[in-house]
């Protein structure tokens, strides 16, 4: 492996791990809870009405927020660093097409 592979993999794995906390505290998911008014507020909404009124532990919206009230568990950190070496990689492949 190149030097320039190296680096546009592992920018692309730390880039994840840095960005994904800070995406779903954007998008409303906080270490307060979820923000009123946010895409996250909108989803905690459909679900709860899809389910009656409560939001499902286990489901997406549930999840979300725990990573991010807490970060993000180990194994959504190494999901994380595998989706942004591998865009990375994808990144580093469209740049030597063009």
């Amino acid at each position: 492996m190149g030097l320039l592979s190296a680096l546009a993999i592992g920018g692309g794995a730390a880039v994840a791990v840095v960005g994904a906390p800070l995406v779903l505290t954007a998008v409303g998911f906080t270490t307060a809870g979820i923000a009123v008014g946010s895409y996250a507020a909108a989803m905690m909404s459909a679900a709860a009405a899809a389910n009656g009124g409560a939001v499902v532990a286990g489901s997406t919206v549930a999840i979300l927020q725990a990573w991010g009230a807490a970060g993000l568990t180990a194994a959504a950190n190494a999901a994380a660093v595998t989706a942004g070496a591998g865009a990375g990689a994808t990144v580093l492949g469209l740049v030597a097409i063009i």
